[in-house]
């Protein structure tokens, strides 16, 4: 009896355990194992009696004599074909997984087993897996760490149905809101979506460490890098980004993610410099590896290593291009199936197949699969429901309000409207899977149920989502003469259907005709107003009296001047099957208004770009428009009133010396908050930005003894009713640095709640990682000049305080102040 291999006993390293498993395995084996090019759903077959493999999975195991990946066995959707009926369900998901991988384990030389990897992007999507609001809805919560939570219950329920790996968009940026991907961005905001790229991660994967848990998932964060930047908003196109912009905007993100943890990212189908990321060196070698020190695979998206093919000239050397600048794992094409060809031909060195190799080996052991492959019979985790609904409550944004219209009380006539007030699948967005009957609630559903006794409830559709009918206006209007208010729901749908064209990696195909759809993968819009139908119809209803307009959509939407023709505009990004109940809540008074835009909200498509962040040449605008957003980002109103202090410095001037010097990157700490300020008792508070690290500074010379910098300011609610509002801090460099400075910078925030005539000092501590920006030689770094710090409830509303820098420490530093949690006062 032989001893069993090295790279089955589970107390050596795993880096030892890869060693010995690449040593004996075969190059067509390696080969094997960066492979992902099967859809998974044509890896099985429903019959009478449950589920059996078919004979073209079995042939794809045996080609390689194993398997690396297989993507989407679980997926349902109108693009795969796959249905309620023909699917594999939450009961069905454990057994048709084991089944898998028992097959890969069972019949292959060195049973090496294969990644079950499923698309996650806001939930789990496969039939029965429980839906989250989409990412732009996340973001408009403020809330990493409510996120967090829903993040982890979703891994939970993946790896309950035999999964292993979670694809989650995290990394792209609202920077052209006609993409049509912009749901699935946190914001427009790098700061932003760094805080929840660092939530998710530890949702998905848990503490930190080489193993990830059984009831974890390992994430691969969505795409890197610079795809939310296309010109034009034109999905998978070009981008025209410099490597600054590329740092200072589009990294920070992927880079939070990264020391985070996360085990994996998604190379993304935008060039970079002339080159497409996957075979993008410099971005995937270069940055990624060794200057952050990232250790996880890099996987291709669908297809796109096939496009390489048109600058190498064929699937082989394009194969290799891609594996020498740092792809690991491909999906769907037919260049890495021949990367044995391309070893052969001297087009690539075995050394760098088997580093790619080692990463997904590595990944494997860290799951556990090869002590444990098999799921078993655990029953399936429950779904994220009650978090997905508060997600959906503390998502809905207040964008106008006459102060009177809302919140609605009981005993009126309301008439809802609309072509989004009774559809569930128009407000879940994109990647989502068949709904079964009965999941969810539509805002007409929810209003129903929320409405007090004695309020009538009457509906008419009123127009189409798209095109220019108005033959069913005369019917809303005429509703709308009978009732106390309107509550008109607008916006967008990124529901596919059936008859949905599709290319090969499931983008859908619109051309002309969007077929109901105006949001999602490869719907991209030239024009932001809303269709001519749902215009009419908000003309009609609003010269009727002062209706309230509810935009379900995936997208902002360029909306005209409102004032005094409507009594409050609300904006629910998707906000998934009970995203009905949370508008319901918000519009009757249940739950407040707590939701802050991640993004600016343009005036017109015509005067794009209108992110915040762009740099401060003291554009005025244009002659027939405003530069300015219609609504900025951060923007967000409550039913009760909040005023703001003058923000307050600690210190008015700081030595440079105190910060990181020159050539040390500024990062956000491995602990505490995920990059969020703590308060006196030690615990992370809920806002704030990256904490000093402490120690000796520049050339190991010691910091001087000062106090940190801290801004406080005080906000109170001066209205009657509770709030929870959303302290932001921002940061303007004013004088000085290496480089030309943005308008303003997001770097910090804290939510806080207040009962009304209550008051609380909110405090940040104004650190590196406030002031540093990137320098001349590509770190973040505190360079000496004038800022000013800024406080308040959006990007367009904060009050600023003046901040020296000095090169040389200060000569006198007034007293400072410790920084603390919000200290309140009736």
């Amino acid at each position: 009896m032989t001893d069993a291999p090295l790279f089955r006993d589970p107390a050596v390293p795993v880096a030892a355990r890869v060693r010995d498993l690449l040593g004996r395995m075969t190059l067509n084996e390696k080969v094997g194992q960066l492979n992902q090019r099967m859809y998974g759903w044509d890896a099985y077959e429903r019959t009478a009696t449950g589920h059996r493999l078919t004979e073209a999975f079995r042939a794809e195991v045996a080609a390689y004599d194993g398997m690396g990946a297989l993507y989407g066995l679980q997926r349902a959707d109108a693009w795969s074909g796959v249905t309620a009926e023909s699917g594999i369900g939450a009961a069905e998901g454990a057994r048709v997984s084991d089944a898998v991988q028992r097959h890969v384990v069972e019949r292959t030389r060195l049973g090496i087993p294969v990644l079950l990897v499923e698309e996650m992007p806001h939930g789990l999507q496969a039939l029965d897996g429980t839906l989250l609001p989409v990412n732009l809805a996340v973001g408009a919560t403020w809330n990493p760490e409510l996120y967090e939570e829903a993040a982890a219950l979703a891994a939970a329920q993946l790896r309950s149905r035999g999964g292993h790996v979670a694809l989650v968009s995290a990394l792209d940026l609202v920077r052209d809101p006609r993409w049509g991907r912009a749901e699935e961005c946190f914001g427009e905001d790098s700061y932003l979506a760094a805080r929840f790229t660092e939530a998710l991660v530890r949702g998905v994967q848990g503490p930190p460490g080489e193993r990830i848990g059984r009831d974890r998932a390992a994430v691969v964060l969505k795409h890197f890098a610079g795809q939310g930047a296309a010109v034009g908003g034109r999905n998978s196109a070009a981008t025209e980004l410099g490597l600054r912009e590329l740092r200072e905007i589009h990294l920070e993100a992927a880079e939070a993610g990264v020391r985070a943890g996360a085990a994996g990212v998604m190379a993304a189908y935008n060039e970079f410099d002339g080159l497409p990321c996957a075979a993008n060196r410099d971005l995937l070698t270069g940055i990624l590896r060794e200057t952050w020190g990232f250790t996880g695979l890099v996987m291709a998206d669908g297809l796109a290593l096939d496009r390489l093919v048109r600058l190498a000239g064929d699937p082989v050397a394009a194969g290799a291009m891609a594996l020498a600048a740092g792809t690991d794992l491909s999906l769907w094409d037919g260049c890495f199936p021949r990367l044995a060809e391309a070893v052969e031909g001297g087009l690539v060195d075995e050394a760098v197949l088997d580093a790619a190799v080692g990463r997904v080996l590595t990944l494997k052991f860290r799951l556990g699969l090869f002590e444990r492959p098999y799921t078993g019979d655990r029953p399936p985790a429950a779904g994220p429901e009650r978090l997905s609904e508060r997600i959906a409550r503390e998502s809905v944004t207040l964008l106008a309000h006459d102060r009177v219209t809302l919140p609605l009380t009981g005993g009126a006539r309301i008439a809802v409207l609309g072509p989004n007030a009774d559809s569930v699948a128009q407000q879940i967005g994109d990647y989502t899977a068949p709904q079964r009957p009965g999941t969810g609630a539509s805002v007409l559903d929810g209003l129903r149920a929320a409405a007090p006794a004695g309020t009538e409830i009457v509906y008419a559709r009123g127009c189409g989502l798209v095109g220019g009918d108005r033959s069913a206006l005369p019917e809303a209007v005429a509703l709308t003469a009978g009732a106390d208010v309107a509550v008109v729901v607008l916006g967008g749908s990124s529901a596919r259907a059936a008859e949905t064209h599709f290319d090969a990696n499931g983008a859908a195909v619109v051309a002309g005709d969007p077929g109901g759809m105006t949001c999602g993968e490869g719907v991209d819009l030239a024009d932001l107003s809303l269709p001519e139908g749902q215009s009419a119809l908000l003309d009609a209803v609003a010269a009727t009296g002062t209706p309230v307009v509810v935009l379900v959509q995936g997208r902002p939407h360029a909306l005209p001047d409102l004032a005094g023709r409507v009594g409050a505009v609300l904006s629910a990004w998707y906000p998934g099957p009970w995203g009905g109940r949370a508008v319901a809540d918000v519009l009757f008074g249940v739950a407040e208004p707590v939701g802050r835009l991640p993004l600016s909200v343009p005036r017109s498509a015509a005067q794009l770009p209108v992110f915040y962040n762009g740099k401060d040449h003291g554009y005025r605008g244009y002659v027939d428009q405003p530069a300015t957003a219609r609504h900025a980002f951060g923007h967000g109103l409550t039913y009760s009133s909040v005023e703001y202090g003058v923000p307050r410095l600690s210190r008015s001037a700081v030595g440079v010396a105190e910060f990181a010097g020159e050539g040390q990157a500024v990062t956000a700490p491995a602990e505490g908050g995920g990059g969020y300020g703590r308060g006196r008792d030690g615990r992370p508070r809920l806002g704030g930005g990256p904490q000093r690290n402490d120690g000796p500074g520049a050339g190991g010379v010691p910091r001087p003894v000062h106090g940190p910098v801290v801004c406080s300011v005080e906000v109170r609610n001066t209205g009657e009713r509770p709030v929870r509002e959303t302290v932001q801090l921002y940061v303007r460099r004013v004088l000085g640095g290496s480089s030309w400075p943005r308008v303003r910078e997001l770097r910090g925030f804290e939510r806080v709640a207040l009962a009304p005539g209550e008051r609380a000092e909110v405090s940040f501590t104004v650190d590196e990682g406030v002031l540093a920006s990137v320098s001349r030689s590509g770190r973040r770094v505190v360079e000496p000049g004038e800022f000013v710090i800024e406080a308040g409830p959006s990007s367009d509303r904060a009050q600023g305080v003046p901040l020296t820098v000095l090169a040389s420490p200060p000569e006198a530093v007034p007293g400072a102040e410790a920084p603390g949690s919000s200290r309140r006062s009736p």
